[in-house]
């Protein structure tokens, strides 16, 4: 069925229903942590079908990944579901679209020979493993270059001495392997790419000097290739970035109702996406993405006064400074605590439903202690970066004082999910005074959006407001940036002005934070990290 959020406007039944059949509509996909969403939009860039598949990374020899056959696989059950959804509600088959965009998790790295054989398995984000490479091209750049960047799993490889290094004809991420594969042009958005390696703005593509730095850096490798060869192009929002091919379509729509040549826009990362999403790629707006991981963009209106190795520097989709907190765990833990209580409701023998679950208990959140009663945990499924630590390990704790209920026990998760996030965002704001009018929210954090604002806005002490369209996240957002790039050919238009259209009158009125809650929040934190180092021992021992 069509998710509830895409009910088109009943009288608007013919004119979607003609658009589809004459490839007029849009189409964004995109791969994140749990889901990969496909989201087809109208010509009024209203969402009008959906369709998703389910996956989750597996960690194999100490690698967090993902296998090609899974990739493939998840992308072709995304797109069928959408198809199956359109022909039963509009009773016609997707053949073409106006434009095409693919979106995917940002960062880590994936590696081709000559003959585009995969090298060694998809490294993700979630890898905590290139401390020595990061902290030495930080050193060399001048630049903070974090762990999860492509560059840094590049420069770890040589340092480990991986025989795989000298083999590399292109180098890329996941959303940029993808549209290679559809569309066979090695390219990628230059959100995107700001997180494979630095960014020179006033050209809008890697840093010339950067590079010839790192090329200086392996010189004596002799591994024959320049640093520049491996990487893709650089495009802006806007630009197309190739047409579906042939091959390509066969790999999005196996049953081979889809035709080639649906021009597509540059591959963008879900911190782009999230960004078009919430509509906060001007100045002084801000958005949060929180789900599997967490990380907040503020657009900056100047560079940052000096490096922070805790603060990434990215782009928006056209090209705009923003500074970026970046957090790799946030819901998963509590989903697991979420699940184990509905297993108890279960088995004394009531049936309760997953969205009921969820909304009571995280309901119960807001009746907590606003220090959280004196409890502690930490969400730490894998490694965080902004506390230091390469690996997690998920914890609990209490003292004989502490006031143990549920509520308490509830918000204590909610608010652990965002405190390593906390600890980037008060760099920018208290050190650096980045000013924000107000932070928009996207992601499975606010699926109770009450809830998910309100210690949203504890955690950063700024305004929280939400879209209707938040759960959808960044398989809007890419469809919106293939709308965009459509729309050029029409009618030149900045970013900016496009998504001012889209999105006027459909924002929702901002949470403002409570003192009370944000008392609260300041002496949990406190709390937090004091008690690092419980976690390092639960590392070091467990």
């Amino acid at each position: 069925m069509i998710d509830a959020n895409f009910k088109y406007v009943k009288g608007n039944f013919m004119d979607v229903k003609s658009q589809i059949e004459s490839g007029q509509a849009v189409l964004g996909i995109e791969l994140g942590s749990t889901r990969i969403k496909a989201v087809l939009i109208d010509t009024a860039n209203k969402p009008v079908a959906s369709g998703g598949h389910g996956w989750e990374n597996s960690q194999i020899d100490g690698i967090w990944t993902y296998s090609i056959k899974e990739i493939w696989e998840g992308i072709a059950k995304a797109y069928g579901e959408l198809k199956e959804n359109v022909q039963k509600e509009f009773g016609v088959t997707i053949k073409s679209l106006k434009g095409l965009g693919f979106s995917g998790m940002m960062h880590g790295y994936m590696v081709f020979d000559k003959a585009e054989e995969q090298l060694v398995p998809f490294r993700t984000w979630r890898n905590n493993f290139t401390s020595e490479a990061s902290a030495k091209l930080t050193e060399v750049f001048s630049y903070n270059i974090p762990q999860r960047w492509t560059i840094a799993h590049l420069y770890q490889s040589v340092l480990n001495g991986e025989a795989h290094v000298k083999e590399i004809d292109h180098m890329t991420t996941l959303a940029g392997y993808i549209h290679y594969k559809l569309t066979g042009e090695r390219v990628m958005g230059v959100g995107e790419a700001s997180g494979m390696f630095p960014i020179d703005l006033s050209t809008k593509s890697f840093d010339k000097g950067m590079m010839d730095k790192f090329d200086a850096l392996v010189a004596d490798k002799g591994y024959g290739w320049k640093v520049e060869a491996i990487m893709p192009k650089v495009l802006v929002a806007g630009e197309e970035a190739g047409t579906l091919t042939a091959e390509g379509a066969a790999l999005l729509d196996p049953a081979g109702d889809l035709v080639p040549g649906i021009p597509l826009c540059p591959p963008e990362g879900d911190a782009g996406t999230g960004m078009v999403a919430t509509n906060s790629v001007a100045v002084r707006t801000g958005n949060v993405s929180a789900g599997t991981s967490v990380f907040a963009m503020l657009v900056l209106e100047k560079d940052l006064s000096k490096v922070h190795h805790e603060i990434d520097i990215v782009t928006t989709p056209d090209g705009h400074l923003v500074g970026m907190a970046h957090s790799n765990n946030c819901t998963s833990d509590y989903d697991a605590w979420i699940q184990l209580m509905g297993q108890a409701v279960k088995e004394l023998g009531f049936e309760v439903s997953t969205p009921q679950l969820y909304d009571t208990l995280l309901a119960a959140a807001l009746k907590g202690d606003a220090d959280c009663g004196g409890l502690l945990a930490y969400g730490y499924i894998s490694g965080e970066h902004m506390t230091g630590f390469s690996e997690g390990r998920p914890l609990f704790a209490r003292s004989e004082g502490s006031t143990f209920n549920l509520p308490n026990f509830i918000r204590t998760h909610l608010y652990t999910a965002l405190c390593a996030l906390k600890t980037g965002l008060n760099i920018l704001i208290d050190e650096e005074k980045v000013e924000v009018d107000e932070i928009r929210g996207h992601g499975g954090f606010f699926k109770a959006a009450e809830v998910g604002q309100r210690i949203m806005a504890a955690a950063t002490n700024t305004p929280i407001s939400i879209l209707e369209t938040a759960g959808e996240g960044g398989a809007w957002g890419i469809a919106l940036l293939a709308s965009f790039m459509a729309s050029q050919k029409e009618k030149a238009s900045s970013l900016p002005e496009f998504l001012n259209v889209v999105f006027e009158g459909s924002m929702g009125e901002a949470v403002k934070p409570l003192a009370s809650d944000v008392e609260g929040f300041n002496t949990f934190f406190d709390r937090y990290h004091k008690g690092l180092a419980i976690e390092r021992a639960a590392v070091e021992n467990l």
